[in-house]
């Protein structure tokens, strides 16, 4: 029998009271959904519940045993393991599959023994088999997809035999194929009595795969209900303390003149002879399942990656970039995909952040104007809804969707003609998300041009005017979105083309 309970926990960083008295409880082989909105307190209850936070107040007991943890390994120690979202925090890139799966049988093994390197191999391939998949032990883990890095993690948690597996936003990086094999993965566990705590904002899969739903909002607990006594809209509802209507606010902006244009464009990560253009006013989406290349021709575009052939233009000026730079320089803007390795600076405040790309709008002569670098940056985080205390907050302290926002606002006070989004609502909750949608509504209705890169068909149809559906690193085909379906996204997303 094995049985979590946290009692009256509480956590408070200065200025901000993350946790607020939370109970939350997980039985024996339960699927237990955690969700609320960013900023509730769920990242930090289970960084209590993982040693790499030290409560204030509370109690934690396992089997009606009572348990401290002052550090990651205390947790570990009592059969508890997290797979956290940002992937590439977790793993050890330059180390193969193999390594980072046999992590801790490698730094446990005695330091004076030879290391069985065979075993670590078979062992490695043994797990990942187990898994469903198909992935070279031998690969470095750099060479590797998000996805493939996120079935790694999960393949070294399941090899700790963990009691409660802790899964952080587990299938924002994986394809639907890819999902259902970890919930298959999900259901095996539980069989074998591991309790399975699922954190997501995806509500659909939490009626899927969960049991059990816990509700926190703004650092309390809203409430423990089950799953078959629930709607979507019921946990919406209590995750907010509001009903959310218009999911999808759509701006009718005026559509003007071509702004962005790209020619036969082939570049690195597979982007074969590309063709998109933007017009003023315009959200065009590109669409496409994991591996489609979305990501890889968003980089391309931005000049972060190489282009081979082709071009990229701007109002008919041939702008092809080369590296970010010259890119900002052409007024193109972009928010990348995974936001803590590359959108922002995690260990710099908000207002650094904030107003980096701009930097040079706020000097005199060599000098920081400090006083209007401040009041930009308070600004835009009330025009963003940033929630924090101070503009002088460090971004890591921050949740996963104010860390977006804070990504998006640096790009709002630019001067920027068109906007690149690469899933810019990943790991973000209901209300933020909506909150992102305004903010590239109001783009749009200054005039503005933006690429919307998702794998949601959901946010297509709500947003876009036109799309381009991407396959196999190029576009397949280009649709018009109010005479389109997700029926039809998922068919040239898969393949399908206009012969059969």
């Amino acid at each position: 029998m094995s049985n979590l309970e946290m009692k009256n926990i509480s956590k408070e960083f200065p200025g901000v009271k993350a946790l607020i008295d939370v109970d939350f409880s997980v039985k024996e082989g339960e699927i237990h959904a955690l969700v609320g909105a960013n900023g509730a307190g769920k990242s930090t209850l289970m960084k209590v519940l993982t040693g790499v936070y030290i409560k204030d107040t509370g109690s934690i007991k396992i089997d009606g045993e009572q348990v401290e943890f002052n550090n990651p390994q205390d947790a570990k120690d009592n059969g508890i393991t997290i797979v956290y979202q940002e992937v590439d925090t977790a793993l050890i890139p330059y180390l193969s599959v193999a390594e980072n799966i046999m992590m801790d049988y490698i730094i446990e093994k005695d330091t004076k023994a030879f290391l069985n390197w065979n075993y670590i191999r078979k062992e490695a391939k043994k797990i990942l088999s187990s898994l469903g998949l198909d992935i070279d032990v031998n690969r470095l883990i750099s060479d590797l997809t998000l996805s493939e890095k996120q079935m790694v993690l999960i393949g070294r948690a399941v090899s700790q035999n963990a009691k409660f597996l802790l899964l952080d936003e587990p299938t924002a990086p994986l394809s639907v194929e890819e999902t259902e094999k970890l919930f298959d993965i999900v259901r095996k566990l539980q069989k074998d009595g591991v309790s399975v705590v699922f954190i997501s904002h995806r509500l659909d899969e939490i009626f899927e795969i969960c049991e059990v739903v816990t509700v926190l909002k703004d650092g309390e607990l809203v409430g423990t209900y089950p799953i078959s006594d629930m709607t979507i809209e019921t946990v919406v509802e209590k995750m907010l303390g509001r009903k959310l209507e218009n999911t999808f606010p759509k701006i009718n902006a005026k559509i003007g003149e071509k702004v962005f244009d790209v020619r036969e464009l082939h570049g690195k990560g597979g982007i074969n002879n590309v063709n998109i253009h933007v017009k003023e006013g315009e959200i065009v989406g590109l669409v496409g399942l994991v591996g489609a290349g979305k990501t890889e021709l968003c980089k391309l575009l931005f000049g972060a990656e190489p282009i081979y052939n082709g071009g990229v233009y701007m109002r008919g000026k041939d702008i092809t970039p080369k590296t970010p730079t010259h890119a900002l320089s052409s007024k193109l803007a972009f928010v990348p995909e995974e936001r803590r390795k590359e959108g922002i600076l995690v260990h710099e405040n908000i207002e650094t952040n904030m107003t980096l790309p701009t930097l040079s709008k706020y000097t005199k002569r060599s000098f920081m104007q400090r006083n209007v670098i401040r009041k930009v940056a308070q600004d835009t985080i009330k025009q963003v809804g940033v929630k924090t205390p101070s503009e002088k907050q460090m971004v890591s302290n921050l949740s996963g969707g104010n860390q977006q926002k804070v990504a998006i606002g640096k790009w709002i006070i630019s001067d920027a003609e068109v906007f690149i989004f690469d899933e810019p609502t990943k790991g973000v909750d209901v209300g933020s998300k909506a909150d992102i949608y305004r903010l590239i509504g109001d783009l749009v209705d200054q005039g503005k041009g933006v690429v919307y890169a998702t794998c949601e068909f959901s946010e297509i149809l709500g947003l876009t005017d036109r799309v381009y559906v991407m396959y196999n690193g190029t576009i397949i085909k280009e649709l018009v979105t109010a005479e389109t379906n997700e029926e039809e996204l998922l068919y040239y997303s898969a393949g399908g083309n206009d012969e059969k």
